[in-house]
């Protein structure tokens, strides 16, 4: 079979099973990348199929349109139709039925995709325990240091807070803010200081 007959008989199955109009564009865009048919082939199959009578061609405009032979195929009665509708409801409904399946177990494949191994869990709770055993010897260390401070001491120990309170109402009763610049060469919003 030379390479001619091979694109043609490419083609003719091709519309025999999709069973619907197309041009010779059409068919070489399905076909290119599938069967690596160039469109002169595609064009000049399609003309030799169609004097063949293997396929009809019809003319709209300046185009022409390519489908299967339809009396190749068997008549199809209401009954057939019913039964093939009810078929495809059955699989539609089935289809969303593996979808729904399908959405579950990739959110349930992303939960363990993003969840710690066994190996990970194991040494991040090791690493948990050596954490655990310093904060321990630490608090063993304090509890058994002899140089704590009673309640009473701290009571008879300056306090900071209020130290650092005294200072700062010095400082407004001085005339100073707290920066340490007197109040009359406070700067203002303007870019001159006040008091000048």
């Amino acid at each position: 079979m030379n390479k001619k007959d091979n694109s043609a008989a490419v083609i003719l199955a091709y519309l025999n099973a999709k069973n619907r109009p197309y041009s010779a564009q059409d068919v070489f865009c399905n076909l290119q990348k599938q069967h690596g048919l160039g469109k002169t082939a595609v064009v000049k199959s399609m003309e030799l199929l169609a004097l063949e009578g293997k396929i009809k061609e019809k003319t709209y405009g300046k185009q022409k349109i390519y489908f299967a032979d339809q009396a190749q195929f068997k008549d199809v009665n209401d009954a057939d139709l019913k039964a093939m509708d009810v078929r495809i409801a059955k699989v539609n409904d089935k289809t969303q039925t593996l979808s729904q399946s399908c959405r579950q177990l990739n959110a349930e494949l992303k939960d363990l995709n993003s969840s710690l191994t066994t190996q990970e869990m194991m040494s991040e709770i090791a690493r948990l325990r050596d954490e655990c055993s310093g904060c321990h010897e630490r608090l063993d260390k304090i509890k058994s240091a002899s140089n704590h401070a009673t309640p009473e001491e701290k009571d008879k120990g300056p306090c900071v807070n209020s130290t650092c309170a005294r200072l700062y109402s010095g400082f407004r009763h001085d005339g100073h803010n707290p920066g340490g610049i007197p109040q009359e060469q406070e700067r203002v919003p303007g870019g001159g200081w006040r008091g000048d």
